[in-house]
């Protein structure tokens, strides 16, 4: 369901390979003010789908399913970062703004989670809502608490709406050692991409007690990197995660890489989010000449459930088949992917690129069917970003699916559906 995040740890820590300690941050320090930021970040998102059956809750006054949601809306976000005041341990303090506006859905074509909908059953017009958190660095250790954003692979906030969700809570990172990166949080609220409430996300009508959160990520080599992350939330699940990232040049033009990715999860207290025993795990090589991207996957559910999150972030899902619609990850499913990409940098076009993949997934295990349960889903990309003038850094970006799935299938993901999103972004550096 989410955009598949390709080498997120490698790319996180690809520094050098060295154990010697890095130069101190805070020593280069130059205040509060003087090394502050402020941004302003907009994001237009189109977006329909159609339910080739008509959708479950999405009825006309007479009872009769309808098969088509649309949205169309703009959100805009301010961020301003403070730098950290100068001496042994430095001072900041971060703060957003996140505001969205409707700009056409009516009553029975919404619900495809761009607005808040209000008691009349129709998309609000407007929201706002605001938030910060104060932040202390020590050497190249910063520790933050507060509303804020967060990319793990067991517990992120989501940002594939037009607004992104945000966590509540406190969150330690360090980079002492060069390639190494720790961290550590405890988050006791999560707002919803759709609400204003600060603890306004939900999952079996319950929101999140507390997470605390552990990862560790290092570069052993140029090319080969690893990361584990942890995570024990309150009530709901236990989860582990491992990923190694390998790429090696076999030319000035050619690239071989291999991405793996493996989840292991275990309910936990009061089982809020139900039944979780799952095992889930990908493998993902890769093959680049020049503008071209050639990948294959291959990704496998295992245990007595599939694979759960949401109270943890609509993002926590690191694996290669979590693609647009669907995340492949039912009970014993097995699922394969065929991805290909293309950057048109090559071809005198820069900022303009291509991707389209395909994905089958078979061997559901579904109570009370006979039959295996299928599923598989095709998407189409295209994305342009604006290279120099006025508009630069702003990107055009088309995004189609065509999700099916046999009946089995659509009892534990999806029913049949087609998704098109049309999604205008740029960003702007005020300060």
């Amino acid at each position: 369901m989410q955009m598949m995040k390709w080498s997120v740890i490698a790319l996180a820590v690809a520094a050098g390979t060295s154990q010697m300690a890095l130069a101190s941050s805070q020593s280069d320090s130059k205040g509060f003010v003087e090394d502050s930021s402020f941004d302003l970040f907009s994001r237009a998102l189109y977006m329909n789908r159609d339910f080739k059956h008509g959708a479950a809750g999405n009825t006309t006054s007479d009872g009769d399913r309808k098969g088509y949601r649309e949205e169309f809306g703009v959100g805009i976000r301010g961020l301003f970062e403070s730098g950290f005041t100068e001496g042994t341990v430095g001072f900041g303090i971060d703060a957003h703004t996140l505001s969205s506006i409707r700009l056409d859905t009516g009553k029975g074509r919404n619900g495809l989670g761009l607005f808040s909908i209000n008691d009349e059953g129709q998309a609000e017009d407007t929201q706002t809502e605001a938030g910060a958190a104060v932040k202390a660095r020590l050497s190249n250790t910063v520790l933050k608490h507060g509303n804020q954003f967060v990319a793990s692979p067991v517990f992120s906030t989501d940002d594939s709406r037009i607004l992104p969700e945000v966590a509540t809570g406190t969150y330690l990172t360090s980079t002492e050692i060069e390639g190494l990166e720790l961290s550590a949080g405890r988050f006791t609220a999560m707002s919803s991409q759709t609400e204003t409430g600060r603890d306004s996300l939900t999952q079996s009508g319950e929101t999140l007690k507390s997470a605390n959160i552990f990862g560790a990520s290092y570069s052993f080599t140029e090319n080969f990197s690893g990361a584990f992350h942890a995570s024990d939330v309150e009530d709901f699940w236990t989860k582990k995660y491992i990923n190694l990232n390998y790429t090696v040049a076999l030319a000035d033009d050619q690239a071989l890489g291999f991405d793996f990715n493996y989840y292991k999860s275990d309910d936990d207290g009061q089982k809020l989010g139900g039944d979780l025993q799952n095992k889930l795990w990908s493998l993902a090589p890769s093959y680049t000449l020049g503008a071209h991207t050639f990948t294959l996957a291959y990704q496998r559910s295992s245990g007595d459930t599939g694979y759960n999150y949401g109270i943890d972030g609509n993002d926590t899902i690191y694996v290669a088949n979590s693609v647009q619609i669907a995340d492949f990850m039912a009970k014993d499913e097995r699922s394969y992917q065929a991805r290909y990409d293309l950057d048109m940098t090559t071809y005198g076009v820069p900022g303009l690129s291509f991707m389209t993949r395909y994905v089958t997934g078979d061997n559901i295990d579904v109570e009370g069917f006979e039959q295996e349960g299928k599923e598989h889903e095709w998407n189409l990309e295209s994305k342009y970003v604006v290279q120099e003038g006025a508009a630069k850094d702003l990107s055009l970006r088309l995004r189609h699916s065509i999700y099916r799935a046999n009946e089995a299938g659509s009892e534990v993901s999806y029913s049949d559906r087609n998704d098109l999103r049309l999604i205008a972004e740029y960003p702007l550096d005020i300060l």
